[in-house]
């Protein structure tokens, strides 16, 4: 049986009385779009900045390639293979949007100070290497119009693609989408559909969704776990996990259709 990428062991993360992520335990596997649904305030973002070490676990295991990820630095997250994006956008506004995919390549630079500093032919090379990958990512997502714009004066729709984009300039092996298509209009979220499913089967990456469209959820999805007030309510397929009773009422409604 292949073994989990990430597997989250009854992780827990409280907030003074607050317990946000309760006794949580899922599997992710290689080559899979694993999707965490839930209402506001279910704790989806919480584990994710748990898997990303933005607030470390109070209870429970982590492991990420069979490794403890629990003594992992938020910096190092980046060179295990683990790149995110953000529910709101993180990126550097007044800087053109090729720059900002450039400093998400630049995580696996192997140069030093030094060899920056005089130009050596090391850099070069990595300059060079760097300026090849991030033009892959520019064609993959369509900003080739953008590419030197500033983040600033871009619409929302597109600065969440290269949100997207610097996140896949780290080359992960691992990819976390928080809410990526959220402010999307139909058309873009429909390009979102096939850029997850290409990122997938093109560029060998597992990812991993907070997610409240539950068309694209449907869509993309190889299994959904569902959360609730902090606690997993349902794991399955997305079909399974559309039509369980708790979900039907804690996310849907009673009354939803999807």
């Amino acid at each position: 049986m292949t073994q989990p990428l990430l597997r989250a062991q009854h992780i827990s993360r409280q907030f003074g009385g607050l317990l946000a992520v309760d006794d949580v335990s899922f599997d992710v596997y290689p080559g899979e779009v694993l999707t965490l649904i839930g209402p506001n305030g279910a704790g989806k973002s919480t584990v994710f900045n748990v898997i990303s070490r933005i607030y470390p676990q109070t209870a429970g295991q982590l492991e990420y390639r069979g490794k403890d990820l629990g003594a992992v630095a938020p910096h190092q997250i980046a060179w295990r293979g683990i790149a995110r994006t953000f529910q709101n956008i993180e990126l550097f506004e007044h800087a053109t949007v090729l720059s900002n995919l450039l400093i998400g390549y630049h995580i696996r630079s192997r140069t030093n100070l030094l060899s920056d500093l005089l130009f050596l032919p090391s850099t070069h090379r990595q300059e060079i290497a760097a300026r090849e990958h991030v033009e892959k990512i520019i064609d993959f997502l369509g900003l080739q119009k953008v590419r030197d714009s500033m983040v600033a004066g871009l619409p929302y729709g597109v600065r969440k693609v290269v949100e997207l984009g610097r996140a896949l300039c780290m080359q992960p092996e691992l990819l976390l989408l928080d809410e990526p298509s959220s402010g999307l209009n139909p058309e873009e979220t429909d390009e979102l559909v096939y850029w997850i499913r290409d990122i997938v089967t093109e560029m060998g990456a597992t990812v991993m969704m907070v997610e409240h469209d539950m068309s694209l959820v449907l869509r993309v999805s190889s299994r959904v776990v569902a959360m609730n007030q902090g606690r997993v309510i349902a794991v399955g397929t997305p079909q399974e996990v559309q039509s369980h009773p708790e979900v039907i009422s804690a996310y849907l409604g009673s009354e939803a259709t999807v």
